[in-house]
């Protein structure tokens, strides 16, 4: 889910003469519906207030408008002040500045307005997992710009990562509301999000740090320096996972519990047990900087890509992942009232009966892999399990979910290896829809054998599934990964370029006018001009391991 306080949004927008106002407007702070308030200014109309949840909203308004308006949900923003210090998020402010464009993208704003199209965005009445609130501060507000501007006659809603799904939503509960939707790089429900969180954070606490809290977080105060600690713990474990001298030998943290220190005394490298928490809760093995098929010149090029890529993919991958995971995890129970994670019943050596083939090299043997699944399993009193409390789990159900159902033209994007909003989500919805269009095909047919007449029913859904590179990692002249160049394509989290958001906008305005999504050769064309996109029909993403595929 989008993490926004990694970096400043300053949002802007491009007209086609100049650079004009800010895309993200601090709207009035009021408790009662205010606005929109616009100051009539051409080319680009800006036009602010508040819904009557206390959402701050913005709407830009081209004066060429054609009667289409766009609206933007943005990503997951922590719901809780940071402290600086804390690495990566320290300094972050809980904000809610609306934002109507992906990340302030001045190129797609230039784009939407040459097009007589409108933006606007809310900022939302709360942060965090907001997708009750946030779905119906979307519903009032595509009321409010219909009725200011009443000539309006499509609206198109798209979003990144929490705002993926809080657009799935809306289409799947409002789908009069809009006529095209564009989910991008969004999460699954909370539950299976949530599950594979507390995997991870549960096999890093059993295995690598026994002071991590991995959720129960208490209340107040207290919970977020509980969670602020965890971010420190669980990165400096991946900092000595990590280290080249630690994957040369093996070692361990000098933190490992008594259970990752009897592995260890097996002469299980370190780097094997991270790399299996890592598939036993679905992290991708391609990460930003790790490509797992690439290795240095020298005697490490064939052993470095078998051996030590993946780990180093999942430690990449799992810092990310891990931030967001113990804030979602801590920001939950707070809604919930308790614990949800419990994994009293999980079966965690069925979760990589495929993997430990694939990865028998990495994971160093059977013997190995036996060893540190018997350490995971319930049987060993020193990896105790998590109970969750049924209250809070019974609470978290009642937060809204996605059904899968596709109501309107549907175009989705992913990255593949995105290590905090797995792909496998996208593909849930994938699935779901396959079913549903057979369904709606086999009701045509059986209409058909009355009527005489077929009539067959239309594509609702495309995808952009975001590649990787055939090979990206780059080394030193020593041969050490260097990891300070720009994450590749297909990784890291919600990691588009401009042509790629591009081509989904334009994918969703022609859906929107025709009322299907363009055809498999357009869709094919578009990826092949944004670059590093697929649309090939036989590719399939892992579901998320909640679902215990195989």
């Amino acid at each position: 889910m989008e993490i926004n306080s990694f970096k400043a949004r300053a949002l802007a927008v491009l007209s086609s003469t100049a650079i004009i106002a800010t895309m993200m407007v601090a709207a009035p702070a009021h408790a009662a519906l205010v606005g929109p308030i616009c100051d009539g200014i051409s080319p680009i109309q800006t036009c602010v207030g508040t819904t009557t949840d206390d959402a701050p909203f913005v709407m830009k308004v081209p004066a060429n408008f054609k009667g289409t308006v766009a609206l933007y949900s943005h990503g997951y923003r922590y719901n809780v002040n940071i402290p600086v210090g804390i690495p990566f998020v320290g300094g972050y402010t809980v904000t809610n500045t609306p934002e109507p464009i992906p990340e302030g993208n001045l190129a797609i704003a230039g784009y939407l307005f040459s097009q007589g199209v409108a933006i606007m965005g809310s900022g939302f009445s709360r942060q965090g997992w907001n997708l009750d609130a946030a779905v119906q501060s979307n519903v009032e507000l595509v009321g409010l710009f219909k009725d200011k501007f009443p000539t309006t006659k499509r609206v198109v809603a798209w979003g990144n990562s929490l705002g993926g799904i809080i657009t799935q939503t809306l289409a799947e509960k409002y789908p009069m509301l809009v006529d095209a939707v564009a989910p991008m790089c969004m999460p699954d429900n909370i539950a299976p999000q949530l599950t594979g969180a507390g995997d991870f954070l549960w096999g890093m606490k059993t295995l690598f740090d026994p002071t991590i809290k991995g959720g129960n977080y208490s209340a107040g105060a207290a919970g977020n320096g509980e969670a602020f600690g965890d971010i420190i713990k669980v990165l400096t474990v991946m900092a000595s996972l990590s280290n080249p001298a630690n994957l040369a030998t093996g070692a361990w943290p000098a933190t490992s519990s008594a259970t990752g220190k009897a592995l260890e005394a097996a002469k299980i490298p370190s780097r094997s047990a991270v790399l299996l928490l890592g598939l036993m809760t679905g992290i991708p093995t391609q990460s930003a900087h790790f490509d797992s098929v690439s290795g240095p010149s020298g005697a490490l090029k064939s052993l470095f890509p078998i051996a030590l890529s993946p780990a180093l993919a999942i430690i990449e991958n799992g810092a990310t992942a891990a931030i967001l995971a113990i804030l979602v995890t801590q920001d939950i129970e707070l809604q919930a009232g308790g614990a949800v994670f419990d994994n009293s019943a999980t079966d965690y050596t069925a979760r990589v009966v495929n993997e430990r083939v694939v990865f028998n090299a990495a994971l160093s043997g059977e013997s190995a892999i036996d060893a540190m699944l018997g350490a995971l399993s319930p049987a060993n009193p020193g990896a105790p399990r998590a109970t969750a409390s049924a209250s809070a789990v019974a609470k978290m159900g009642t937060l809204a979910a996605t059904t899968g159902k596709v109501n309107v033209p549907t175009i989705m994007m992913v990255g593949v290896a995105d290590p905090v909003t797995p792909a496998g989500a996208t593909q849930r919805i994938a699935d779901l829809y396959l079913a549903q269009y057979q369904a709606e095909r086999a009701a045509g047919i059986a209409a058909a054998k009355k009527s005489r007449t077929l009539v067959s029913p239309k594509n609702k859904l495309a995808i952009f599934w975001g590649t990787t590179p055939k090979s990206y990692t780059t080394f030193t002249e020593a041969g050490s990964p260097i990891t300070t160049v720009p994450a590749a394509p297909g990784t890291d989290h919600c990691n588009f370029s401009t042509k790629q958001y591009l081509a989904v906008a334009k994918a969703m305005l022609s859906s929107a006018s025709k009322g299907e999504v363009p055809g498999a050769g357009e869709m094919a064309t578009a990826a092949r001009r944004a670059g590093n996109l697929s649309t090939d029909k036989f590719f399939r993403a892992p579901l998320l391991k909640f679902y215990n595929e195989q």
